[in-house]
């Protein structure tokens, strides 16, 4: 059958329908079903009241945030890791947890041992920045968190003669971690060497003499617990300036404080009088009546213990031909004319008895017995002349 050209418009127009109807029944149906797949709109979320509960539980879970020992140590307990600063310097930052827990602040603390976080508050990954450009601007940056734990220590130190030139741009000058370390901190004093070797690693010249003198090779060679070390004659964080007039004068009781120990020196068999027998000779009274204005800038020169003995280098007294010597140098500071013989009419620390030096011994025999003479005499001399006088009144 042949289809003519009107027919043929009919089955277009048709055809147009159709597919138009078919695009609008599709279009509908996919709204249906969108509408139907898109869940209920929520309400907004009202902001919670701040109150100190809540304030209370965001704390809880910063502190709980905070990097654990273990967190620190997945990368300062590997070998060989290094910091490098600005200047140049390398600083390892590698941690050995043994050397850590061994220190005083681990497990045999008695407060308890100390992690990471305590003097390295809020430190995660990556680091907060820092402005030193030398590993000595990082320590004296990080030294003062010591405080927190040992304020009075620190107080004390920050007053001393390292506090003293720390302030006057002296950089060098000693703070805790050079004394005491980092993470591998010990007993200062035990064992007790430590002390004068710990000293000795900035006061180097002064340790030499101090090993080579008497006090030296009983503490180093010896172990001997009974002589003194840096810290007791100097002090231990308030140390004071040794250089000034008040110093000097209060050395000598310093030495006394072992010297005139009778049952200390009676050990060693060392005269104990030596502290009395300065004090009543000419040089130790002087001393003594100067020490009290020694603050106000009272100045004397007059001989202390170290003048004759020695600060540092102090010497056996058994020496007699070294300590002689340096007996007339120290009388000529202040006696130009002395001879080598000037020292020798001084007895030492020792009184004078019949058998060591009998013509002295009874010269103050006859004192002890004139001197009282002289003082009742006069006095019995006015007393009598009172009563006769009273007598004559009548």
């Amino acid at each position: 059958m042949r289809i003519t050209l009107p027919q043929s418009r009919t089955l277009f127009i048709v055809g147009l329908c159709l597919l138009l109807s078919g695009l609008t029944t599709l279009t509908l149906t996919g709204r249906a079903l969108a509408q139907d797949a898109t869940p209920e709109t929520t309400p907004e979320a009202v902001p919670a009241e701040v109150t100190p509960e809540a304030i209370s539980a965001e704390a809880v879970v910063s502190e709980s945030e905070l990097a654990s020992d273990a967190y620190c140590l997945l990368c300062h307990s590997q070998p060989d890791q290094v910091w490098e600063l600005p200047s140049g310097e390398t600083l390892s930052v590698s941690i050995d947890p043994a050397v850590l827990g061994g220190s005083v602040h681990g497990a045999s603390s008695s407060e308890g041992a100390l992690g990471c976080n305590d003097c390295h508050p809020n430190f995660r990954y990556p680091h907060p920045a820092t402005t030193a450009r030398t590993i000595r601007e990082f320590q004296l940056e990080r030294y003062a968190v010591c405080r927190d734990c040992h304020a009075d220590q620190y107080t004390r130190a920050q007053d001393s003669v390292h506090g003293a030139f720390l302030r006057a741009g002296h950089i060098e000058a000693a703070v805790c971690v050079d004394c005491h370390g980092g993470h591998d901190i010990q007993p200062p004093d035990e064992p007790r060497q430590r002390v004068s070797l710990t000293c000795g690693r900035c006061h180097g010249a002064i340790f030499e003499e101090y090993s080579a003198s008497v006090h030296g090779q009983a503490l180093l060679g010896e172990d001997n617990p009974d002589v003194p070390t840096c810290i007791d004659c100097h002090g231990v964080h308030d140390i004071a300036n040794p250089t000034t007039v008040l110093f000097r004068t209060r050395s000598p009781e310093l030495c006394a404080e072992c010297h005139a120990d009778a049952d200390l020196m009676g050990q060693y068999d060392i005269n104990p009088n030596v502290f009395d027998t300065y004090l009543t000779d000419f040089h130790g009274s002087t001393v003594a009546l100067f020490e009290g204005e020694s603050e106000g800038g009272g100045v004397t020169n007059k001989a202390v213990c170290y003048d004759c003995h020695g600060v540092h280098n102090i010497q056996p007294v058994e020496d007699g031909a070294a300590i002689r010597e340096t007996l007339v140098t120290t009388c000529r500071t202040c006696h130009p004319d002395a001879s080598a013989d000037f020292s020798n009419a001084w007895i030492g620390h020792y009184p004078a008895t019949a058998e060591s030096q009998p013509a002295l011994f009874a010269a103050g025999r006859l004192y002890d017995l004139v001197i009282p003479l002289a003082v009742i005499f006069p006095l019995g001399f006015i007393g009598s002349e009172f009563i006769r006088r009273l007598r004559s009144r009548r």
